[in-house]
């Protein structure tokens, strides 16, 4: 065989073995990467039955308590996610400010609180800021520590959503 022949032969052996090499590394594409390269990728796939979140709120800025209501109601109104979200809202430090009496949230915290979301108050919170049920509307639960009530929830496999 030729010197020539000989090179044309290697050269093919071994770009076929380099498209085998490079053809059994390519990872295979999720049916939301497929999707997405044909352009009609619309969001991740809801495929659970149920699906978790805790948000937390801990600042007093009125903004960001809109902002973190807001995101839950927006969560709440995903079609994705129609009847498989339960959600519950720990507040703790300053996001206390979002469950007292004498701030404008009160319809807000009905309207999440009718949609099954549940409201959870920090009690560390209260005694650290001498703050007393009375003082907090009457439908929260109250747990004895927001960062526990994380924690817990994390390790139970819910998402932890903080705006």
């Amino acid at each position: 065989m030729t010197t020539s022949r000989q090179l044309l032969l290697t050269a093919l052996l071994l770009g076929s073995r380099a498209l085998t090499v490079s053809a059994q590394t390519m990872p295979t594409l999720s049916p939301d990467q497929q999707a997405f390269q044909q352009g009609t990728f619309q969001g991740a796939t809801a495929d659970k039955v149920q699906y978790n979140a805790i948000y937390q709120l801990n600042s007093a800025d009125a903004d960001h308590i809109k902002m973190t209501l807001r995101n839950i109601r927006n969560a709440l109104d995903d079609p994705r996610l129609q009847g498989r979200l339960q959600i519950e809202l720990v507040a703790f430090s300053g996001g206390i400010t979002a469950f007292r009496k004498d701030q404008p949230y009160e319809t807000e915290l009905r309207a999440l609180l009718s949609r099954g979301v549940m409201l959870a108050q920090c009690l560390n919170t209260m005694r650290e800021r001498n703050v007393s049920k009375q003082e907090l509307w009457p439908f929260l639960a109250f747990v004895p520590s927001g960062n526990g009530e994380l924690i817990i929830r994390q390790g139970q496999g819910w998402a932890l959503v903080h705006p």
